[in-house]
């Protein structure tokens, strides 16, 4: 089985997540900059210096298709990674996926993952 991992972290905390997924020998990922708030409404908070606040904060969306052995190693590292005890450190989603398919070499499943 494999399962598909979405976990929202903030900005200054990516090259820590992304260093210990390396070191959980996770190598795939996608990652993306996206705009959002969860329960921090209206709490401002600091990016590269710059003082944030009001509705939608930057977030950084890490997607990770893994295969059911590597879940828990790699929600371990992005937990140790983006762990600063504070509000706001995100929120990391596993869902079932169904189907992978390569498609230069149209490997299906687990191998399609790598």
């Amino acid at each position: 089985m494999m399962k598909y991992i979405i976990a929202i972290i903030q900005p200054h905390r990516l090259e820590e997540v992304k260093q210990a997924l390396y070191d959980a020998e996770v190598n795939l990922m996608t990652v993306s900059e996206v705009l959002g708030h969860g329960r921090q409404m209206g709490i401002a908070e600091y990016y590269r210096g710059n003082k944030e606040s009001g509705n939608l904060l930057r977030k950084i969306k890490l997607e990770i298709a893994v295969n059911d052995a590597f879940v828990e190693a790699t929600v371990k590292a992005i937990v140790s990674g983006a762990q600063t005890g504070e509000v706001g450190d995100g929120k990391i989603f596993v869902l079932d996926l169904e189907a992978t398919i390569r498609i230069r070499t149209g490997e299906k499943g687990s191998k399609a993952i790598g």
